[in-house]
């Protein structure tokens, strides 16, 4: 399986692990949820997106898939703009 596929998977299961309705785990989760974020994705996308994971999780946001739309930016959106670049 290719890599880009893996870290879907692993988005869509982090983002369904943030939504486990646990008293106070979200205080726990938001830090290492921002961590993950960081080094699964490198770079400004990868800082900002952890920023924007963090508060998704200490704020009452859960139903926000923040790890596949990151996933969908990197991979699909990105994407087309590098090869915009590249054809001009």
């Amino acid at each position: 399986m290719n890599n880009k596929y893996k870290k879907l998977i692993a988005s869509i299961a982090l983002d369904a692990f943030g939504l486990i309705p646990v008293p106070f785990l979200d205080f726990l989760w938001a830090p290492i949820s921002g961590y993950i974020m960081t080094k699964m994705y490198k770079g400004k996308e990868g800082k900002v997106a952890g920023i924007v994971s963090f508060l998704e999780e200490i704020l009452p946001l859960d139903i926000i898939p923040t790890f596949t739309i990151m996933w969908v930016y990197s991979y699909i959106i990105n994407k087309r703009k590098n090869e915009e670049l590249i054809e001009n």
